[in-house]
């Protein structure tokens, strides 16, 4: 995800002056896992040493992140903080980070953009099969009518809607930068336009501002601070860490907070966080999975073969964003992983960052790969 820095530091700015404080399998245990307060602050912890955790490996993990422009790395096990680090300053470099802190999510937060639809298709709202247009009208591609009416809401959640990959306009949603490459759900390519405009779906189905919306239904439940941004064409979630972390415990323990389901649909999460289609089976509903046979990446059509993170557990599953932002969780471990912070290898989704956090974590906790 590319943005004008120009653009980035004003409105990054103008946000911190107003700041405010897988199918999951049916068998996993989740009675554990605890939640910390909505309202507060307050959030249980435990630490290395009662899990037996080999701590002398811990220097190894925060000199890593630390070299690596981390800002926050948060590691949760039974919903309890295990690992809380925070490193260099806020995003005007002007006051130290720590918890209170806001950064970027970048296209992790297209996990939340995923969830939302669930919560709009559970309201009736929509439905992923129904076609894009029935919601943006005909021509809001530059496509033969024929063409677009193959799209559907899915297609945009699976990076499959079969538009040619633009370089001249980067990003931009325009009806002028959507050109056909290919039928809906034949051509897998990772491209920010369609995602976007899955939101302005979600507004026109709910008849309510996609931000609201998602307030309403998924962050304020959960107790999540944070707020939706447009940078040029880029919406993006800046929270704490600590929110991007409520946000996974809520998909670790299958969609439900304190025993409430945020999200009842349990098919619906099943089908995020499991491969979506067969052209990259390492990609779900907006989510990144691991353990499979092969994975494609941002920018390419190369199908590589093995994991996308092969030193992690299987069956992690990952919002990934530009510049390192993971949210990462691992049902089999009953984990949450986070982190934010500055680019550590310029690339996309920055996988190969997340396999080297991965060879510190299985020295600490004692990991055998």
């Amino acid at each position: 995800m590319r943005m004008n820095r120009t653009i980035l530091i004003v409105l990054i700015f103008l946000f911190c002056s107003c700041n405010i404080d897988a199918g999951i399998p049916e068998n996993q245990n989740n009675s554990s896992t605890g939640f910390p307060p909505v309202g507060s602050d307050y959030w249980e912890t435990q630490t290395p040493e009662s899990l037996s955790w080999n701590t002398e490996a811990m220097p190894e993990l925060k000199k890593l992140l630390e070299e690596n422009g981390t800002r926050a790395f948060l590691l949760i096990k039974d919903g309890k903080i295990v690992i809380e680090e925070y490193f260099g300053k806020d995003l005007l470099g002007i006051s130290k980070f720590d918890k209170t802190k806001r950064w970027y999510w970048a296209s992790a937060g297209k996990t939340l953009t995923a969830f939302t639809v669930g919560l709009a298709q559970e309201d009736g709202f929509l439905n992923i099969d129904d076609k894009t247009s029935d919601y943006l009208g005909l021509q809001w591609t530059s496509l033969t009518t024929e063409q677009e009416e193959k799209i559907t809401i899915k297609h945009q959640l699976t990076m499959t809607s079969g538009f040619a990959d633009s370089k001249s306009k980067g990003d931009s949603f325009d009806p002028s930068n959507l050109n056909y490459m290919a039928d809906a759900g034949t051509r897998w390519s990772y491209q920010n336009a369609p995602y976007t405009l899955l939101e302005k779906v979600v507004t026109k189905a709910a008849d309510k501002e996609f931000d609201d919306y998602f307030s309403e239904k998924l962050a304020t439940k959960i107790g999540m601070d944070g707020a939706w941004r447009w940078l040029g064409e880029y919406h993006i979630f800046f929270s704490t860490a600590r929110s991007m972390a409520r946000f996974g415990l809520l998909m670790l323990n299958n969609g439900d907070w304190e025993g409430e389901p945020i999200m009842k649909d349990k098919e619906f999460i099943r089908q995020m966080i499991t491969p979506s289609q067969v052209l990259n089976e390492s990609y779900g509903y907006l989510w990144w999975l691991n353990g499979k046979n092969s994975f494609m990446l941002p920018g390419s059509q190369l199908i590589i073969q093995g994991s996308i993170t092969p030193n992690a557990p299987p069956d992690m599953v990952s919002g990934l964003g530009k510049n390192g932002q993971y949210l990462s969780i691992v049902p089999s471990k009953n984990l949450v992983l986070v982190r934010m912070g500055e680019n550590p290898d310029d690339s996309e989704v920055a996988a190969m960052f997340q396999r080297e956090i991965w060879e510190k974590l299985n020295k600490i906790m004692n990991i055998e790969k």
